[in-house]
């Protein structure tokens, strides 16, 4: 059974569909994409997630395991390979369980 997408308006009037109760704009998303720094190599769901729980350095996300990221909802596992090797590059690592 297919989902109907439902035509929604963010609050900067940008129209968009899609069938789940997420209130992402995909055209926010966009446009509020960092030019660099990790989150930029990251996915729009996974950026967000990070975001959301105050994880917007390495550092930061150095703080926890794996197995922590992966229960913050909007973050899978085809986000981890990305973030290790961020964390790589910076000579940090995910925290050890």
């Amino acid at each position: 059974m297919k989902t109907e997408n439902k035509m929604r308006v963010c609050a900067k009037g940008h129209k968009y569909y899609k069938s789940s109760d997420c209130p992402s704009c995909p055209t926010c998303e966009i446009e509020n994409k960092p030019e660099s720094g990790f989150l930029s190599k990251l996915s729009s769901p996974a950026r967000s997630a990070l975001i959301h729980e105050g994880i917007d350095t390495l550092s930061k996300l150095s703080n926890y395991t794996e197995k922590e990221i992966l229960k913050i909802h909007g973050i899978g596992p085809a986000s981890l390979p990305t973030m290790r090797t961020l964390l790589e590059d910076a000579d940090l690592s995910f925290k050890k369980q």
